[in-house]
């Protein structure tokens, strides 16, 4: 499908089934993948990893029953796997010249708007080095209040977050039936599904190995958000070799296509929001803004309102006119210390070192 051989930004979920067979790394599989990662790396896209495994890989390590963990066990797992994890991406993607990242989320991260901007900030700036982040739950420290709970749900967010365009979710099947394919052979799996309707929903069951938690249930609710935002997601057999590039070719899946593009969603989402306060800028500021430029504190003449970093403000322009509204990097206090005065001094100003934008134009909505 075109989604994913004109991706520029994608996010690739892989369950722990796929990576982990008794116990041990599938280390053949793994090194197709990364081969696979490389091609994609090579043609100019950014690639995401969101990537379960570290719990039953520390289980194994540590020789607890595959059934039935506490949850301290788990946790214990997931920290003794999680270097197992991190190292093997490692090992297999370094060949390719590729540098990885280990970054751990929960359900916090992406609740809170501050901890959603430090996330998006972040995973921007390993892009924008070239690295392939790998996601996964910070499992040694969420309780189930904190848990997104699965890495299809996990894996769609972050294809939110950062305004990826195309999600993939490898799987134990090779896309969304009209019913469970191992229970009724007169099921029949969907090519293209435009719009998740309630049939389709009734539709899904909960299928899932004994390593997988996400069922079809969980898959829809991914397609759900990802492709709220503009984002085109497959669910695609991960259990060959060479798993992208062979959905590259044809091979069979389910693909949801998106509503709009990612950019636009996040733009709407930004104006829907009600804002905190306002940034009034002067006439410089103003003509930058809509030359696509972002907001830095030197075009800022007058702050308003209480608000905090990730909150949505209006931007006013010098005659009061409204120009739009973003998510501000600083609080109401910061911005008014730092309105008027340029990047290199807001260190001295504030005590320690911030951004340089006061909100950036991917924050922004005009």
């Amino acid at each position: 499908m075109a989604a994913l051989s004109d991706a520029k930004r994608l996010v690739i979920k892989i369950g722990s089934s796929l990576l982990v067979e008794g116990g041990a790394l599938r280390e053949g599989w793994l090194n197709s993948l990364a081969k696979d990662i490389a091609a994609l790396k090579r043609r100019g896209a950014d690639v995401v990893l969101v990537s379960s495994g570290s719990i039953a890989l520390g289980r194994a390590a540590l020789g607890l029953d595959a059934h039935d963990l506490a949850l301290e066990q788990s946790q214990a797992a997931a920290a003794v796997g999680q270097i197992r994890l991190a190292r093997a991406y490692e090992t297999a993607l370094a060949p390719h010249g590729l540098t990885t990242a280990q970054v751990l989320v929960t359900l916090e991260d992406s609740a809170d708007r501050r901890r959603y901007l430090n996330s998006r900030a972040t995973l921007e700036q390993l892009l924008s080095l070239g690295v392939v982040p790998i996601v996964n739950e910070n499992d040694t420290i969420a309780t189930d209040e904190i848990r997104y709970g699965d890495n299809d749900r996990l894996a769609a967010q972050i294809a939110v977050t950062i305004g990826a365009d195309t999600l993939v979710l490898l799987s134990d099947v090779d896309g969304f039936y009209s019913a469970n394919p191992q229970t009724d052979a007169s099921a029949t799996r969907y090519e293209v599904i435009d719009a998740i309707t309630p049939e389709i929903e009734a539709m899904a069951g909960d299928a899932g190995s004994g390593l997988s938690k996400g069922g079809m249930k969980t898959k829809l609710w991914a397609a759900k958000t990802a492709t709220g935002a503009g984002c085109a997601m497959a669910i695609a057999d991960g259990q060959r070799d060479h798993p992208v590039s062979a959905l590259a070719n044809g091979a069979p899946a389910t693909w949801f296509t998106p509503k709009g593009d990612p950019q636009t969603a996040r733009k709407r989402w930004i104006s829907a929001m009600k804002p905190r306060g306002e940034l009034t800028v002067d006439e410089g500021a103003a003509r930058a803004l809509t030359q696509g430029k972002s907001l830095l504190p030197a075009g800022v003449k007058s702050v308003t309102g209480a608000f905090n970093r990730g909150d949505p403000v209006a931007i006013l322009a010098p005659d009061g006119a409204r120009l739009g509204q973003g998510l501000t990097r600083y609080t109401a206090q910061e911005a008014r210390v730092i309105a008027g005065h340029r990047s290199g001094e807001i260190e001295p100003l504030l005590g320690y070192p911030g951004r340089a934008a006061l909100i950036h134009r991917d924050d922004m909505a005009l």
